[in-house]
């Protein structure tokens, strides 16, 4: 199984309302390198919640809920999304500086490629950022 980082704009659409709903859509992905990203990904894959914006940090942790589907907007179109539910928070939020500080990071997709929504994490850096967060 791979892990994953899904990154949103906290005043788009929160930690908190992920917790909210349970189980949500990741919709509005338009860059093809993440929406091949989500059409890797398998049902009980975990994720990082990570807000952008001026927070620019991991808050929690979601799974993949349904793989990938035709985005109801332009169903004809290239573009899906998968769901996720709802896992755990954070004991403490990782952030960036964080990440970015600790040298066995260094290679994350986070780190060399920020721009991108939607992104896979190698299990010894899920590991680690997890420990960071006080899980």
């Amino acid at each position: 199984m791979t892990n994953w980082l899904f990154k949103t704009e906290p005043d788009v659409y929160s930690w908190a309302d992920q917790v909210k709903k349970k189980v949500e859509p990741w919709t509005g992905v338009r860059n093809a390198q993440a929406r091949n990203f989500m059409r890797a990904m398998k049902v009980g894959e975990h994720g990082f919640f990570y807000h952008t914006g001026d927070e620019r940090q991991v808050v929690g942790i979601v799974e993949v809920a349904r793989v990938f589907y035709p985005d109801p907007v332009e169903p004809a179109g290239p573009w899906g999304q998968v769901d996720v539910r709802t896992v755990k928070p954070f004991a403490k939020p990782v952030t960036l500086a964080q990440i970015k500080a600790e040298p066995k990071l260094a290679e994350l997709l986070l780190v060399r490629h920020s721009r991108l929504s939607v992104m896979p994490i190698d299990d010894a850096a899920w590991k680690l950022i997890c420990k960071m967060g006080g899980l």
